[in-house]
């Protein structure tokens, strides 16, 4: 496993981890890598200085890792089942909606939909409360 310290093209930081340098080269052709605060995929390595430990320890079994991530991608689509059955869908109107909320012009209600990410920055600039939806890789149950 390896950890990258990324970034993306808004300026927000954060880690990953990928079983590969390779893996992450991959995901990120292919889009898959995306910030956790504003859902862009515009995302880059940063500079970082290597973990060194002391003490040899072995590496998590692919079996364990298999299970960790089964675990966090049925949280994510606990997640995201609990929104979708639970909030008001608003489409592109988000970011209009979630402003007129936050000011008091409209009632006050869970929502989602969709944004740019431009609109996601200027949200989180004014202080309107915002975060993406977890991604979810595609059902190979629905796959052709």
């Amino acid at each position: 496993m390896i950890r990258y310290a990324l970034s993306c093209d808004h300026d927000h930081g954060f880690e990953a981890w990928f079983a590969s340098s390779t893996d992450y080269d991959d995901q990120a052709a292919r889009g898959l890598v995306e910030c956790p605060f504003c859902g862009s995929t515009g995302v880059r390595k940063q500079v970082m200085a290597p973990s060194v430990a002391g003490t040899k320890k072995t590496a998590p079994s692919p079996d364990a890792m298999k299970q960790v991530q089964s675990m966090m991608m049925q949280a994510a689509r606990e997640v995201r089942d609990h929104v979708e059955q639970n909030f008001d869908y608003v489409g592109d109107a988000f970011a209009r909606e979630a402003r007129d909320i936050h000011e008091g012009r409209s009632e006050k209600r869970e929502i989602y939909g969709e944004a740019t990410p431009a609109e996601v920055k200027k949200l989180k600039d004014d202080g309107v409360p915002c975060a993406p939806l977890p991604s979810l890789p595609p059902d190979p149950k629905k796959a052709n």
